[in-house]
């Protein structure tokens, strides 16, 4: 059994830093306005490219631009000067559905990878993508029987793509799911002219409806089901299975999520990778992962379509089901090389030992930890409220544009 590429989201440099930090393999993010969450994440311009690249080669990650949105005559240049920029930076590959944008690419010479949004559910589609593209993301509503013969098939067959390797087959394994076929919805399009198949999806079915009988009137509440918001997608559980399906790489959505939320599910999806390759997975690791799982953002969890499930698993209320959520603090304010404490200034809420913090910045990523000790206005103390300058340990650097949290429990967090 081949071990898995764990690919993460990143949408910012917050988020890209957490990513690395806890061990993926692959990262995957938009530039500019050409990519599935255009509007969702902050995204990255053309001038990150470079700083992306160094980033993730220090640390032997592959970078993988997303440019997998509908694309019209206007974009194509926008679309070409990207992959150029890209290509000069060193990023790994493109991910993309447009015929036009894989040209472009394989003129280029950079790696393809094609898109879920391509809805890719057959070996024979796979054949004919194998003559562009190195990895194929599967459709997100196959089984893992399914997508099991499809990498059976290419293992026989030998099929490869234009680099020469065999074939990689790619899947979902973590993260939000959308009502709509691999997430090619018009429902924005048609009431807000904010078309998701450009990256600028208002996320309308995620809200609760009322059916009414147009010929009777008779109104009705749908069992106080968000009907066409489905839950968190999530195979942690059942990590083994999709090993055994043949699949390359484990894609985890999350582009628009917080730097805490990659930071934390990266962390427990590679140890859960690393436990399969070393035969430690076991059902008490499984139960860890989960409840570390449910403390950053979720719409509570289920296991989509891969274990042949009936369709149904809809959220019963809207937002997150985390059982944690943060509170801003304040913002660093100077690091002590030396010395190695982090100061801080507390612009809004109580801090005390014992807290769990958390601390964000572009080159900081998330990190967590509990509080132990701290100096407030320069004296050991036990709390620190608005407006007082703090101090800690920190064996990694702070910058001003760090920003300190409070992780406090939520309504969702078990007695």
């Amino acid at each position: 059994m081949q071990k898995i590429e764990l690919m993460a989201p990143a949408g910012n440099f917050e988020s890209l830093q957490a990513a690395l930090d806890n061990g993926c393999d692959s990262v995957y993010f938009g530039v500019e306005q050409l990519n599935m969450r255009a509007r969702a994440s902050i995204n990255f311009t053309l001038d990150d490219l470079e700083e992306i690249s160094k980033r993730c080669s220090e640390k032997g990650v592959r970078t993988y631009l997303t440019l997998n949105t509908i694309v019209y005559d206007h974009d194509l240049s926008i679309v070409k000067t990207l992959i150029k920029r890209a290509k000069e930076a060193n990023i790994t590959a493109v991910i993309a559905m447009d015929q036009a944008v894989i040209a472009m690419a394989r003129a280029e010479q950079m790696e393809v990878h094609i898109s879920t949004q391509i809805n890719i559910t057959n070996i024979e589609t796979v054949k004919f993508y194998a003559m562009f593209a190195d990895t194929v993301v599967l459709s997100r509503e196959l089984s893992l029987r399914q997508v099991k013969k499809i990498t059976e098939q290419i293992e026989k067959e030998q099929i490869k793509g234009p680099s020469g390797r065999l074939l990689e087959i790619e899947i979902f394994g973590h993260g939000a799911l959308c009502m709509a076929v691999s997430g090619k919805c018009y429902m924005s399009l048609h009431s807000h002219n904010s078309s998701a198949n450009r990256g600028a999806c208002k996320q309308n079915c995620r809200k609760k409806y009322t059916v009414i009988d147009q010929e009777s009137g008779f109104e009705m509440e749908l069992d106080n089901e968000y009907i066409m918001s489905p839950k968190d997608l999530c195979t942690i559980d059942f990590l083994d299975q999709v090993a055994d399906a043949g699949i390359k790489v484990l894609k985890i959505e999350g582009r628009g999520r917080a730097p805490e939320y990659v930071a934390k599910v990266i962390k427990c999806y590679r140890d859960a990778i690393d436990s399969l390759a070393d035969g430690t997975y076991d059902k008490e690791k499984v139960i860890s992962w989960m409840q570390e799982l449910e403390k950053v953002y979720n719409r509570g969890f289920w296991n989509g379509y891969y274990l042949g499930q009936k369709l149904g698993e809809w959220s019963k209320e809207p937002g997150s089901h985390a059982t944690q959520k943060k509170v801003y603090l304040g913002k660093g304010v100077h690091y002590f090389q030396k010395a190695q404490v982090g100061e801080f200034k507390i612009e809004a809420y109580d801090v005390a030992i014992g807290d769990t913090i958390l601390i964000t910045g572009p080159t900081t990523g998330a990190q967590e930890m509990e509080l132990k000790q701290m100096f407030v206005n320069d004296a050991p103390a036990e709390k620190a409220t608005k407006g007082d300058e703090v101090t800690m340990k920190l064996d990694f650097r702070i910058r001003s544009s760090d920003k300190l949290y409070k992780i406090v429990k939520t309504e969702f967090a078990k007695a």
